[in-house]
């Protein structure tokens, strides 16, 4: 992606031929025009993610070889460790080392680089000019649906005008960033020349010697895709970006307090981005012109949308564990697939909100709201265990799965009968498919509480939960009928009956 984006930046911005470009890159004269007139820069078909470990070899001695880096951050920088020294002492400290040299100088050159990186100034200009946007993230909680969130708002402000936009979103990753970035491009009907960006890892990989920076595919697909130059600032030094430093806290004060209520996240987004126009109207703090009347400069000097849309979403292939599930955020968050994809690999779909997972032939198996945070979440959707498990109830014991059900519906399956435990399982996954698995636990809740052990039982407590029913009003009669005194009904002849003898004594 290097060499591509120096061969458009060429072209674009320097203004060289395609003559010049091939020769001072040595590429033949067609490369250099099929990167030209590229306009699509979405990723080739995904593939499988692959666990590469640096060094595993070194694992067992890394932490040691790390603490005595970090003692050498106090130490005179000539009495510090080299990699030959590192080596010998493991040899002679650490019992049963037994690692080479070169693999301990290789991991000894990575980490005392990242241990001992400095950071360099580079020029920073002090007059903004139209068509720069500036980009961070701000904190916000809120209410969605009743259910209170701490979630992050991207900010992208324009400092000529002092005009900013803002995006809500659950989190911040790679797909909340590129969402919101989408989202404001395309309210404001354009691409800024250029954006300011911290050093986030969510687009940086490594800031590398010289001030270079080594970022994300996905990233450097997207900037290339909406043709727009990227600027990162120092580490350390927010202050280079004090424009949406600002904003990001004056939208929050303005937008956010109080603490905003609503059902629709996304319906939400749309109303941020109505108040910002309407923020736009107030004077500039310096210029005798309203925010709005300034950022029209702003907008003469971006360029058009790409005509072709960037796929925002993230991509990933992950093989679904002994119980069917898969983990994502470093294993804290677990997401369901379904029984038969049981140490199968599966395709990940990821959006700013939801998990779609896939099969091999990318057809959805099952969706997940995302998870955020970093505790241990779990996301199930149990529709296809259930399924499962209904074909299969003598095995419901020998499976993970049931371990994982609530303790409510392990009780309850203990109590009935082996017949009725694969009817009483296929009406849950009925009940599921239909209202959703808290309103079959809710109704198993209840069938305990009666002691209701069949399928028929917990059917008829499920329509008396969740049909909607109208309980009519009592029955008014008119005048004139006349009020009839209750029949009492003589049912001894019944019981006579039912015993096998009729009321004049003879056997029926």
């Amino acid at each position: 992606m290097d060499q591509i984006h120096d061969i458009r930046f060429r072209f674009y911005e320097k203004g060289e031929n395609v003559s010049q470009i091939a020769e001072a890159l040595r590429l033949d004269w067609r490369t250099v025009r099929k990167y030209i007139d590229q306009n699509d820069f979405n990723k080739p078909v995904p593939k499988p993610a692959v666990d590469k470990k640096f060094c595993p070899k070194l694992d067992p001695y890394k932490a040691v070889i790390d603490s005595w880096l970090i003692e050498d951050k106090s130490a005179p920088r000539k009495q510090r460790h080299t990699a030959k020294r590192v080596f010998h002492r493991l040899l002679s400290e650490v019992t049963g080392f037994d690692c080479s040299y070169r693999t301990v100088a290789a991991y000894y050159a990575v980490k005392h680089r990242e241990i001992f990186k400095q950071n360099k100034q580079a020029y920073l200009p002090l007059v903004h000019q139209p068509g720069e946007a500036q980009v961070d993230f701000g904190t916000a909680d809120f209410y969605e649906n009743g259910r209170k969130l701490t979630g992050k708002y991207l900010e992208v402000s324009f400092p000529y005008s002092n005009k900013g936009y803002l995006q809500l979103f659950y989190g911040e990753n790679m797909e909340c960033l590129l969402e919101g970035l989408d989202a404001i491009f395309r309210h404001i009907g354009c691409v800024p020349g250029e954006l300011w960006f911290d050093n986030t890892k969510v687009i940086v990989t490594e800031i590398i010697r010289g001030g270079g920076r080594n970022l994300t595919d996905k990233f450097e697909r997207f900037r290339e895709h909406y043709c727009f130059k990227a600027v990162f600032m120092n580490p350390g030094a927010g202050h280079e970006k004090g424009n949406v430093e600002n904003k990001v806290g004056y939208q929050r004060r303005n937008f956010m307090v109080p603490v905003p209520h609503f059902l629709s996240l996304s319906d939400y987004n749309q109303h941020l981005l109505s108040e910002c126009e309407k923020d736009s109207r107030r004077g500039h703090y310096r210029y005798d012109e309203t925010i709005e009347e300034r950022f029209q400069a702003d907008l003469k000097a971006c360029h058009e949308l790409p005509v072709i849309r960037f796929d925002l979403t993230g991509h990933q292939i992950l093989k679904a564990d002994n119980w069917a599930k898969v983990y994502l955020n470093k294993r804290q968050h677990a997401y369901s697939v379904a029984p038969k994809y049981a140490q199968c690999p599966v395709h990940l779909v990821l959006t700013s909100s939801m998990v779609i997972i896939q099969d091999e032939n990318f057809r959805e198996i099952v969706r997940h709201r995302r998870l955020y945070g970093d505790n241990r979440q779990e996301q199930m959707d149990w529709l296809p265990y259930l399924k499962q498990l209904s074909l299969r109830p003598r095995a419901l014991k020998y499976t993970g799965i049931y371990e994982l059900m609530p303790e409510s519906i392990q009780t309850y399956l203990t109590t009935c009968s082996s017949s009725e435990v694969g009817q009483v399982l296929k009406l849950l996954s009925e009940l599921t498919d239909r209202t959703g698995f808290d309103s079959a636990v809710n109704t198993v809740n209840h069938a305990i509480t009666y002691q209701a052990r069949d399928a028929d039982s917990l059917s008829n407590l499920y329509r008396r939960l969740y049909s909607d029913i109208p309980e009519l009003p009592a029955m008014t009669l008119p005048l004139g009928i006349p009020k009839m005194t209750p029949m009492q009904p003589n049912l001894t002849a019944y019981d006579v009956l039912l015993q096998g003898t009729g009321v004049d004594g003879r056997v029926g």
